[in-house]
């Protein structure tokens, strides 16, 4: 394989697609951090909306043929005004530019579909952990409390840690975007039909996950809680009904959240200890 380290925005990351005339294009490129798109919209909107449609303009010229999997999110999209389990064709009432951004990228993949013939999929990603995740900087909160676990230092909780998410472990996100990319999917319809939740179907709080890890590290009364104020822009409950990929992709998540959390925490123990590269 060749590694092009390109910027998104850049002309050449559109070219490339242009130049390699991919069977498969596997679109995960974003800035995905919830709070700095609450800060700076337009930034936001600029790499998750504008580079999306610049990448699907370069796809559609190149061949008509080419799919297209778009890593979505399936937790702010719905936004707090829905009854989880959340369904693919749920309301969504965005709370974040973030998640905004992520719709509206969506409604142009149904467009391309309809008018283009693009064979477009998204795929509503839970909250996704696991190895060689960064704990630093804009990672998820499993990262980043493996990370303070290791150094002995407090976890940081926003808000009274009884908000929800579905956390899916990477092994089974990586096997439904495989699938997505080679599956038959549904012929193209109105919004949502090329749409699918990738999740477990469980609410976890922060505190669970944070109990997990502890246990997992035997460090029960090593790291304490530092509670801090909720964040703007950041949903309170939210998990997601996967029976869709079921029914239509084969796919189903395997990975228990215990065995997931298990797992996460000796990778960062190891690469911790031996200076392992993400």
């Amino acid at each position: 394989a060749t590694m092009h380290q390109l910027d998104v925005r850049e002309a050449k990351a559109a070219a490339l697609v242009g130049t390699l005339r991919p069977n498969c294009v596997l679109h995960l490129a974003a800035q995905m951090d919830v709070r700095k798109s609450v800060a700076d919209p337009v930034f936001d909107a600029g790499v998750n909306i504008i580079a999306s449609l610049a990448l699907l303009e370069a796809v559609r010229l190149a061949s008509h043929a080419s799919r297209v999997v778009f890593a979505s999110t399936g937790g702010v999209i719905y936004g707090d005004y829905t009854s989880p389990p959340n369904r693919e064709d749920f309301a969504k009432n965005s709370d974040s530019p973030y998640a905004i951004a992520k719709l509206a990228v969506e409604h142009y993949l149904d467009y391309y579909g309809r008018i283009h013939g693009l064979d477009a999929v998204s795929l509503r990603y839970g909250n996704v952990y696991g190895p060689r995740q960064d704990p630093h900087g804009e990672a998820g909160v499993v990262a980043i409390f493996c990370g303070r676990l290791i150094r002995g230092e407090p976890l940081l909780i926003f808000g009274d840690g009884e908000q929800t998410r579905d956390y899916v472990y990477i092994d089974d996100v990586v096997d439904a975007t495989f699938r997505a990319a080679v599956e038959p999917i549904p012929a193209q319809a109105l919004a949502n039909s090329r749409a699918f939740n990738v999740g477990t179907g469980i609410a976890t709080t922060v505190l669970t996950v944070a109990d997990l890890l502890k246990q997992a590290a035997g460090a029960t009364d090593r790291s304490e809680l530092e509670f801090h104020p909720h964040r703007p822009g950041e949903q309170q409950q939210s998990f997601l009904d996967p029976r869709k990929a079921e029914q239509e992709l084969g796919w189903t998540a395997q990975v228990p959240l215990d065995e997931g959390m298990r797992r996460t925490w000796e990778w960062f123990v190891e690469a911790a200890t031996t200076g392992a590269r993400r």
